[in-house]
């Protein structure tokens, strides 16, 4: 699972990325750094599991919310609108769904801060995935929690990682090894030693932009004294750990 949120000490407002199982303990950490309730957009990436099933939190059975704008896709908006019980969620007024469009910006936070998806390629059942480049008045981050391979989509990393600041990307699992008792070609992830390989040439400049997120349980950058995660800060590149921010 990962999250992500914004904070605008000028508005007062906040934006919550992906709407995890443990959605509560993130929406409480969001309101309580930045004293702002509720936050004013939630954007999703997809219809797995880890990203979007927090929404039920928000439903009558739980905060019983009003009209919580969730950016989502297009096939993602219309999964959620057609399928129980997220439909409810949408009938009773509980989240307010507005559209995306690949490539083209939202403004959020009063335009202090522009959202652009990018389409991503994965394994797309129920819905299209996308990564998001957020741009702040000085800043400019890349969040991909989820994509297959790096060199399955139509964008190049490089040349991606070149126009922002920070760069926040799956590293699901570290390496082919930690989940061998699975066909690895069903659940396909860059591996973060793969992205290290692909990035290896760059000036440390460029490779300190990374940051590994969407670490899955069996990963050894969870522990940040893993002989793993010494590997990835020797190689210029960071793990980013829960609580860390950053100005935009």
């Amino acid at each position: 699972m990962v999250s992500l949120g914004l904070i605008s000490r000028a508005w007062e407002e906040t934006v919550l990325f992906e709407a995890t199982p443990d959605l509560p303990s993130q929406w409480a950490t969001l309101a309580e750094r930045s004293g702002v309730p509720q936050p004013s957009e939630i954007f999703l990436t997809h219809a797995h599991m880890g990203h979007y099933t927090g929404l039920m939190h928000l439903g009558r059975e739980a905060l019983g919310a009003e009209g919580v704008r969730v950016g989502a896709m297009p096939r993602m908006a219309e999964f959620l609108a057609t399928n129980g019980p997220w439909s409810q969620l949408v009938e009773l007024g509980n989240i307010d769904v507005f559209p995306l469009q690949d490539e083209r910006a939202v403004s959020v936070l009063h335009d202090e801060v522009t959202v652009t998806p990018l389409r991503v390629p994965h394994r797309d059942e129920f819905s299209e995935t996308v990564g998001y480049r957020i741009a702040g008045p000085k800043r400019t981050a890349l969040f991909i929690p989820d994509i297959d391979k790096w060199s399955t989509w139509d964008h190049s990393l490089t040349q991606e990682l070149a126009s922002v600041d920070f760069a926040f990307v799956d590293a699901t699992f570290y390496d082919a090894t930690e989940v061998n008792h699975r066909d690895m070609s069903e659940i396909p992830h860059p591996f973060a030693v793969e992205t290290m390989a692909t990035l290896e040439h760059l000036p440390l400049t460029e490779r300190s932009k990374v940051h590994f997120i969407h670490l899955n349980h069996t990963n050894p950058l969870l522990d940040p004294d893993s002989e793993s995660s010494r590997e990835v800060e020797s190689k210029g590149f960071r793990v980013a750990r829960e609580g860390m921010s950053f100005e935009l």
